[in-house]
């Protein structure tokens, strides 16, 4: 009994470099989110992980591998709830059922900034290509998925690109339209 207890306690504790990854990569958002590229810690994430900083470079590569597939985590989810939301949708909307997905109760404020420092990094050139590419396979993906023009999907992107927005300042707050998310989005 005693020696399934302690391997149970040790297997806990010995996590695979896939296990590993995933959770540097939830930190690495994190960080990213707050920090930015030029401004996020490779050896706060370590830290924050339990890991060591070279070792966070052995499965990343550099820095900036590290924030492009922090980045590219995010807009997995993304990618995920609106496709999610599309083929689950019986209202005959999957454009609203794709907005509805984007809200605070799926996604974490800190997911929502990384949105923002992936657009804010897009001075470096490989942030700008893989971000444009996310963006432009994500409308593709709308376009296609719903049959939406392409006036539809801007306003998609520009209602979505409030919802981050508000997120990373708390704009509703400010303005005393607490209740507007839910209005405008419905319940979820």
């Amino acid at each position: 009994m005693e020696n399934e207890e302690a391997n149970k306690r040790g297997s806990r504790v010995r996590k695979t470099a896939e296990e590993r990854r995933e959770e540097i990569l939830e930190f690495a958002v994190s960080e990213f989110a707050v920090h930015g590229l030029s401004g996020g810690s490779v050896e706060r994430v370590a830290e924050r992980s339990g890991v060591s900083q070279p070792y966070v470079y052995r499965l990343f590569g550099t820095k900036k591998d590290l924030f492009l597939a922090a980045m590219r985590r995010v807009g997995d989810r993304v990618a995920g709830a609106f496709r999610e939301a599309a083929e689950g949708d019986d209202s005959g909307d999957p454009l609203g059922a794709m907005g509805r997905s984007y809200n605070p109760s799926l996604f974490r404020q800190e997911e929502r900034m990384m949105v923002l420092q992936g657009v804010t990094a897009s001075g470096d050139p490989e942030v700008r290509e893989a971000v444009g590419n996310r963006f432009a396979a994500m409308w593709r993906y709308i376009q296609e998925a719903t049959g939406a023009s392409d006036e539809r999907v801007w306003h998609f992107f520009g209602a979505g690109m409030m919802l981050t927005l508000d997120a990373a300042v708390g704009l509703t707050s400010r303005l005393g339209k607490e209740d507007w998310l839910e209005e405008y989005m419905g319940k979820p």
